[in-house]
């Protein structure tokens, strides 16, 4: 490939993949619609997602269940990808439901353990969430600075 054809694949990338950008902002937005519908109008939201009525506390144990192990397996695929930049907004976004999660354990039974899982679970992420920041800062310095490749100017 020459200079021009290398230089005009790069152009078209960004508006090949622009198509996945927005697919995935939008399942992004109805994953959060979702979810704040079972908040606001849980038994709407166990209707339309097909649970019987009865059995909304066990149903419901399963959905968020299921939903743990996808976020969880998210978490393990950008780690051993080494997606630092990834890693670290779903750290980020953890660390805030996790304080979440203190303030709802806090006003439902007020269980100190619960209370200090939760928080310890915030700062564990939080502080995940800049390690693996400062992880992908360091990469993307460490490919600017390598010989033989054009600088990328910083940010």
């Amino acid at each position: 490939m020459t200079d021009d054809e290398i230089l005009s694949a790069q152009e078209d990338a960004p508006r090949k993949h622009r198509h996945l950008v927005w697919l995935g902002v939008f399942a992004g937005v109805v994953l959060t619609a979702i979810g704040v519908r079972f908040m606001l109008d849980p038994r709407a939201a166990q209707h339309t997602f097909g649970l019987a009525k009865g059995l909304l506390e066990r149903d419901l144990h399963l959905v968020v269940g299921l939903r743990d192990i996808w976020l969880g397996a998210l978490a393990i695929v950008f780690a051993v990808v080494k997606e630092w930049r990834a890693l670290a907004f779903w750290l980020g976004l953890g660390a805030a439901v996790c304080l979440a999660d203190a303030g709802i354990a806090a006003a439902s039974t007020g269980k100190w353990w619960a209370i200090a899982f939760h928080m310890g679970s915030a700062i564990f992420c939080g502080w995940l969430a800049v390690a693996c920041w400062r992880a992908w800062k360091r990469s993307e310095t460490d490919a600017n600075d390598r010989p033989g490749e054009p600088e990328v100017p910083s940010a």
